[in-house]
């Protein structure tokens, strides 16, 4: 498992994007604050993608009521969310 801290969880999130959605469109630059959705980067299939990721690689399992747009919207919203969710689901364990 990654280690779970906002940059382990942005940089990983970030290199996702790029080599599943970002592929074909090398010119396109992503911010940390950039709406996932908003810009087309990702669609709904795009979410369900990136939430099985962060179930797979971060141990975060998510419920349906918190699949929303203020959790997944940005790559920052994304690692706060983790990183919250982290520290409550597995209290024990240090993050980096």
């Amino acid at each position: 498992m990654i280690p779970v801290s906002t940059p382990a969880v942005v940089d990983r999130l970030r290199r996702y994007v790029v080599e599943n959605y970002l592929y074909m469109q090398q010119d396109v630059l992503l911010s940390n604050d950039d709406p996932l959705l908003g810009r087309g980067i990702i669609d709904s299939m795009g979410v369900m993608e990136i939430v099985t990721l962060l179930e797979d690689e971060f141990g975060v399992i998510m419920g349906d009521d918190e699949i929303t747009e203020e959790n997944l919207g940005t790559l920052n919203a994304i690692a706060s969310f983790v990183t919250a969710k982290h520290a409550v689901d597995h209290p024990l364990q240090r993050t980096a």
